[in-house]
């Protein structure tokens, strides 16, 4: 198919940026649009432009039931981003509760199970904007961040995601800070069968150790609450990047804004001014409508690219091969995070994923920017530095159970699990995952030339066969879901010598040939990681199927008919139009956050296209 992979390049080329980044949206659905006219009218900053394109954008995503949903077969819809959807759409003072829309918003809500059933964080805004009661307890008290690294547990055992939205929500919970305008409107009738706004079910449960800890620090001195206090603003002041956003993640700049609010800081502040700046410069363009997105993911989206398209045979000498590898070479980073508390002796070398990303560098970023820059790093220069800086930070970051994680390493403690918190899973803890494992070992194999016999891989190796499923698939984290996952670990193993005649990799093939669509392709539902089971889509994405591919061009020797099938599959649908384009691809919280990499449509099929040819040939001359 080198028709299309010409037209795959050529289009990746056209959207590259001036700065040689690529810019491709970070869609994650209308909460943070929501989220954003939240915000602006409760702190009454009346940029009436970007509210009223805003109101456009979630009113356009609006089901015909009146609900708003996460992903296309979600269901009836998602309670949370309904009632988000239906608040900033009336709080924007350009929608009523009389309009139709909003009418069959409020009924589909009530039918859902009104605002209980929202998730906690959506009732966390609606009760820092008084609409819902604060909760009269939450596990982790604001006195957690004061205790030692010595203690069982302290702050730096939760992830840095979970930090980042925890830190700001434990002060507001703490002052129980709540801010209406004239404008706030009554959200009373949301309150579903209870009418009280206050339950907190998730929030009641008392278990063992968590007991002991929170009936010992309610009884510490006040001013111990008022160190915590001031420890926690510090926090969120010395972790701003130079835009001022908060870890450039929007929910905890959200948060971290109406925190310090609630410290006495007037909304003039310049440490407020310069944070809702940086929110807005989150936003994009999709489609013609404006959208805000969580953060942005140029880093990610560059070094997959670049990537990409040498694989597709541009040379490195090619003027969009130097701009992006120059901008990735300005974006490793040189200062130390929390990543260091649990790996002191390793100097900074990773890449991070926004663009303004200078001191939370993940694993993920860091291998995509290295087998970016890989072909300009074999001659002694500043490529040459970062590469070595990179591979450095890469093999300081191995977990001591053998895998890789995202972010931090030794994040782990399964006690986190069993907190009465919505996602504790995913925003309190950093395993080792399938996906990050497999990549790493990919990226070893192929590019640091190591095989199955080195300590680190082997060791690597062994957790991924000790963590694949029953079926022989393996579960993807930040990805969707299992396909995403067993592509990793496949082209990971592969990648380091493990045989295909290996059972490990025989048990993995066989479970992805038997998934495969009639049509030739593969599709997963986001419904995955909330089941913690494969749920076929039930038709076939472009993403989907390149992962897939890419995994049978790893282990087979010679074409095999089902990847005949694949390629027809990705010849027919790469110029499609349909809702399979949109579909995430990404996760972020199961059943709460889920991303469409605009980019992926692009750059995977790209990756298979370009595998399976400079392995095989090309696929017509196959057929002929």
């Amino acid at each position: 198919m080198p028709d299309e992979r010409n037209r795959l390049v050529a289009l990746l080329k056209r959207a590259q940026a001036s700065d040689g980044s690529w810019r491709h949206p970070f869609e994650t659905g209308i909460s943070t649009d929501a989220y954003m006219i939240i915000l602006l009218r409760s702190l009454e900053i009346n940029d009436e432009q970007l509210i009223q394109s805003l109101v456009e954008r979630i009113e356009s995503r609006q089901e015909h039931n009146g609900a708003w949903k996460l992903f296309y077969d979600e269901g009836d819809g998602n309670v949370s981003a309904t009632v988000e959807a239906y608040y900033a759409l009336l709080y924007s003072g350009y929608r009523r509760k009389s309009d139709p829309r909003l009418r069959a918003a409020r009924r589909r809500i009530l039918e859902m199970g009104g605002i209980e059933n929202a998730h906690m964080f959506t009732k966390f805004m609606l009760a820092l904007t008084g609409q819902y009661r604060w909760p009269p307890f939450f596990p982790l008290p604001l006195e957690f961040l004061l205790l030692p690294p010595s203690f069982p547990l302290h702050f730096f055992d939760i992830s840095v995601y979970g930090r980042a939205n925890l830190t700001p929500l434990l002060v507001l919970l703490d002052n129980k800070y709540s801010r209406k305008t004239s404008k706030s409107p009554n959200l009373s009738e949301l309150l579903g069968m209870r009418g009280e706004g206050e339950d907190w079910r998730e929030m009641r449960t008392d278990r063992g150790f968590l007991s002991y800890v929170k009936q010992s620090i309610l009884g510490w001195p006040a001013h111990i609450r008022a160190a915590a206090k001031q420890r926690a603003i510090q926090y969120m002041l010395k972790h701003l990047e130079t835009d001022g956003t908060f870890y450039s993640y929007f929910s905890a700049t959200f948060l971290m804004i109406f925190a310090l609010l609630s410290e006495g800081y007037s909304k003039d502040h310049p440490v407020i001014a310069q944070a809702i700046e940086g929110l807005k410069n989150f936003r994009c363009t999709i489609d013609g409508q404006t959208h805000i997105q969580y953060t942005t993911a140029h880093v990610w989206n560059t070094a997959l690219a670049s990537y990409a398209l040498q694989e597709a045979g541009v040379p490195p000498t090619d003027d969009a091969i130097q701009k992006a590898n120059h901008y990735l070479l300005s974006r490793q980073h040189y200062r130390y995070g929390d990543w260091a508390i649990h790996n002191p002796y390793s100097p900074p070398g990773g890449w991070g994923f926004s663009d303004i990303n200078t001191i939370n560098p993940d694993l993920d970023d860091t291998t995509a920017s290295l087998r970016a820059i890989y072909r300009m790093a074999s001659e002694e220069g500043a490529f040459r530095q970062a590469w070595d800086r990179g591979i450095s930070w890469l093999f300081s970051m191995q977990n001591d159970d053998g895998g890789f994680a995202a972010f931090e390493k030794n994040v782990d403690r399964r006690l986190w699990r069993y907190l009465p918190i919505d996602g504790a899973e995913f925003l309190l803890s950093d395993p080792s995952t399938a996906d990050l494992t497999g990549r790493t070992l990919e990226f070893l194999g192929t590019f640091a030339r190591l095989t199955k016999d080195h300590p680190t891989v082997a060791y690597a190796v062994e957790w991924l066969m000790d963590h694949q499923e029953k079926n022989g698939s393996w579960y993807g984290r930040w990805g969707i879901c299992y396909l995403y996952g067993t592509w990793a670990a496949i082209t990971g193993m592969a990648a380091v010598g493990v045989p295909s005649t290996h059972s490990s990799m025989q048990k993995a093939i066989k479970w992805l040939l038997s998934i495969q669509n009639s049509d030739g392709g593969w599709g997963e539902s986001c419904k995955s990681d909330s089941a913690k089971a494969y749920i076929p889509l039930r038709t076939s994405t472009a993403v989907h199927t390149a992962w897939a591919l890419d995994a049978l061009v790893a282990v087979f020797d010679q074409p095999i008919p089902e990847m005949e099938a694949a390629l027809r599959f990705l010849q027919q649908s790469l110029n499609s139009k349909d809702w399979t384009v949109s579909y995430p691809t990404g996760q972020g919280m199961a059943g709460g956050f889920y991303i469409h990499y605009h980019s992926y449509r692009y750059v995977f099929p790209l990756l298979a296209l370009s595998h399976y040819e400079n392995k095989y040939g090309s696929f017509t001359a196959q057929k002929s």
